[in-house]
C-alpha cells in the first residue's frame, strides 16, 4: 500500500505556507517543511518561519523539520531525507495526511525522485586529501564522478563539494534505503512576476521593521562567524556585511532586495527543470484555493 503525500511548492513570497496550512486543516494534515534554512534555531525572521500562520482559529497545525539544529551545525540533504522519512512515517501511521511544503527544490526533488544517498564519514583520510585541493579541482572531481545536478550554492562552498564527492564515491553498503512507497500529488503556487516582486519588497521592509538586523546581530554575538552568515545566504549574508561595515544600510537593503528577486527566479527555474525531468506539477494561482482543494480531494479518493 502506498502512502499519500501532498507537495506544495513555489517561489518565495507567493503565499505557500498560508495555503498549505489551510489545506492541512481541511484534510487533517501535518506540515513537513522543505526549507533548507528553517531547520536552524533562532533564525526566525530571516528564514520566514512565520509560525503564527500555523494557528487557525485556535487550531494549531503540527509542523516538522523546523528548529531542528543549532546555527553552528551543518544540515545537509542526507539529514533532510532521514528526518523527512521519520516524520512522514509517523504522520501517515497516525492516520493524518503529510504535506511537504517549501521552496528548496533539491530537497523536494530528492523525495519525489527517491534519491538514494549514503551516509558519509567526514573524518576519513579521503576528506583530508580533498581538503588540500582547490575549489576548482574539487568541482572537476565531482563533475567526473556524479551526474546528479547540484545547485549553484553547493558548488561555491568547498565543504559542500567535498561532501558531494564523498557521496558519489560511497559504495552501496553505506546506503540507507527506505521501504516506504509514496504516492504524491504536487501542487505549485504561482503568481504574476510583478506581484511576487512587490510581495518580496513589502515583506523585506516588514521583516526589517520586525528586527531582522537585530536577529543577525544576536547570532554574531553568540559566536556565529561572518563566513557562516555568508553560507546561510541572502538576508544573513547581506546583513552580515552591513554589520561588518562593508556596506551601508541603504546598500544592504537594495542589494538584498535584488538578491531575493533573483532567488525567486532561480527557484522557478529549478521547478521547471523538475517538470522537464518528469515530475508533474499542478500549478494554481495563490487565490485558487478551492481548485487545489478539489484536486486533493480527488487524489485522496482515487484509491491506490
Amino acid at each position: 500500500m502506498k502512502h499519500k503525500l501532498i507537495v506544495i511548492l513555489g517561489p518565495t513570497a507567493v503565499g505557500k505556507t498560508n495555503i498549505a496550512v489551510n489545506l492541512a486543516l481541511r484534510f487533517n494534515g501535518e506540515i513537513i517543511s522543505a526549507d533548507s534554512r528553517q531547520v536552524y534555531n533562532r533564525m526566525d525572521i530571516g528564514t520566514g518561519k512565520d509560525l503564527d500562520e500555523y494557528n487557525i482559529n485556535g487550531i494549531k497545525i503540527p509542523y516538522h523539520l523546523i528548529n531542528l539544529v543549532e546555527p553552528t551545525e551543518e544540515f545537509n540533504l542526507f539529514q533532510f531525507q532521514q528526518n523527512f522519512y521519520d516524520s512522514f512515517y509517523k504522520i501517515s501511521e497516525s492516520g493524518k495526511l503529510p504535506f511537504l511544503v517549501g521552496g528548496t527544490g533539491l530537497y523536494i526533488q530528492s523525495i519525489l525522485k527517491d534519491y538514494d544517498l549514503p551516509k558519509v564519514n567526514l573524518n576519513s583520510n579521503r576528506v583530508h586529501e580533498l581538503e588540500s585541493k582547490s575549489l576548482n579541482d574539487l568541482r572537476e572531481i565531482l563533475k567526473n564522478k556524479s551526474s546528479i545536478l547540484h545547485n549553484t550554492t553547493d558548488l561555491k562552498i568547498k565543504e559542500r563539494v567535498i561532501k558531494a564527492i564523498l557521496i558519489a564515491e560511497s559504495d552501496e553498503s553505506n546506503r540507507i534505503t527506505q521501504n516506504i512507497e509514496i504516492d504524491s500529488l504536487v501542487i505549485g503556487i504561482e503568481d504574476k512576476r510583478d506581484n511576487i516582486k512587490q510581495n518580496i519588497t513589502k515583506r523585506l521592509k516588514q521583516r526589517l521593521n520586525e528586527g531582522m538586523v537585530e536577529e543577525v546581530k544576536a547570532l554574531v554575538d553568540e559566536g556565529i562567524s561572518y563566513d557562516k552568515l555568508d553560507f546561510f545566504g541572502l538576508e544573513y549574508k547581506f546583513i552580515g556585511r552591513y554589520l561588518k561595515g562593508e556596506i551601508n544600510y541603504n546598500d544592504m537593503y537594495q542589494k538584498l532586495n535584488s538578491a531575493i528577486h533573483n532567488f525567486a527566479k532561480r527557484q522557478m527555474t529549478w521547478f521547471r527543470k523538475m517538470e522537464r525531468e518528469g515530475i508533474k506539477i499542478n500549478w494554481f494561482k495563490n487565490y485558487e484555493f478551492e481548485k487545489a482543494e478539489m484536486l486533493i480531494k480527488d487524489f485522496i479518493n482515487s484509491g491506490n
